[in-house]
């Protein structure tokens, strides 16, 4: 396993991650306990998780993520080898946000996140969280596949200076140690940073956002505050959705797949998306290499990925994704993924 380092901080986090949020929805308790004996024991040190976990989102299996991963740090007594990861959800603006939470109240404000933070430490049976991360932000903004911000709306938000404040008192309690931000715009990372050098408010060290073959929408604005601000990439959907694993090829919806089940995750599978994800597919191969190797393999190249939240239903998936930080792509294959991109890019944003 090879290790980088999480923001300005003293952590080595895996350039592998382990991702969660499929256990309680696709994944059993003991799918996921073996899942996480299989990482540990090939070098992952960062499992990421989410108070709204498992996903598609549910009123009555909310929070059975973190306590699965709770009741395995219970039983291995691993916890001080780990880097646990977790999010506070922020407020529902739409149909598919979830609207339960904290009797539908949920902001990025003191009493909602010192609530979060008391909840997910009961259920991941510990006494701190290592990085706490905002699962999205509290206002409006282009995040989670949303395109185009023409007029700014009129709505109620917490100020991102008080949203600091709230997590300053966290960290000072011992409750958390560093904090992240997820599905954030180059807009708001900056903010984040300019107010905690302003006002002595602690730094983020994280961000995680999608970025995969079909989303390397990071880069226009993003990867330039990860690489300055030394604010490294989580990146999540590695294989957008399993599109770039070559699954859904010709139309194909394997049973008990991701996208075979649930609805919600249309952009992956727009006319675009599936055409360049046919031409990824037919390129690893031509290279001897899976359509999944080569779609992990990628974001590992990348130099401000912290690491590479890999997501598995199978023991079999896990291995594979695991083993793409020994894969080297040669001069000539970089140079056909940056032509394919040219040619259709970012067609899954």
């Amino acid at each position: 396993m090879q290790y980088r380092p999480l923001g300005q901080t003293d952590i080595k986090v895996s350039l592998i991650g382990l991702g969660t949020m499929t256990w309680g929805e696709q994944n059993t308790e003991a799918d996921a306990h073996a899942q996480l004996d299989m990482a540990v024991d090939h070098g992952i040190n960062l499992i990421d998780t989410a108070e709204m976990y498992p996903i598609p989102p549910r009123e009555h299996t909310q929070g059975a993520t973190e306590s699965m991963i709770g009741r395995w740090l219970h039983a291995r007594g691993k916890r001080e080898q780990l880097i646990i990861a977790t999010k506070a959800v922020g407020p529902s603006r739409n149909a598919v946000r979830p609207s339960y939470f904290r009797n539908g109240q949920a902001k990025l404000d003191r009493t909602n996140l010192i609530q979060a933070v008391d909840d997910s430490l009961q259920r991941l049976q510990t006494d701190y969280i290592d990085l706490y991360q905002l699962h999205w932000p509290d206002r409006s903004a282009n995040y989670f596949g949303k395109l185009g911000l023409d007029q700014l709306e009129q709505e109620e938000t917490v100020p991102i200076e008080e949203t600091l404040r709230a997590l300053e008192e966290l960290v000072n309690s011992g409750k958390i140690r560093h904090i992240g931000v997820s599905n954030e715009t180059p807009w708001g990372l900056h903010q984040y940073l300019k107010l905690a050098e302003q006002a002595n408010l602690p730094r983020i060290v994280s961000i995680q956002n999608p970025y995969n073959l079909l989303n390397r929408s990071f880069e226009v604005g993003l990867s330039e505050f990860s690489l300055r601000e030394q604010v490294g990439l989580l990146a999540y959907s590695p294989l957008a959705f399993g599109m770039l694993t070559g699954k859904y090829q010709d139309g194909a919806r394997p049973a008990g797949a991701r996208l075979s089940l649930y609805s919600r995750f249309k952009r992956y599978l727009n006319p675009q998306a599936q055409k360049a994800s046919a031409a990824y597919v037919a390129l690893a191969q031509e290279h001897n290499l899976t359509p999944a190797q080569l779609a992990q393999a990628f974001v590992n190249t990348r130099p401000f990925v912290a690491s590479n939240l890999i997501g598995a239903t199978t023991l079999e998936q896990l291995k594979e994704n695991i083993d793409s930080v020994d894969i080297t792509l040669s001069t000539e294959l970089r140079t056909a993924i940056e032509e394919l991109h040219q040619a259709i890019p970012n067609p899954a944003v």
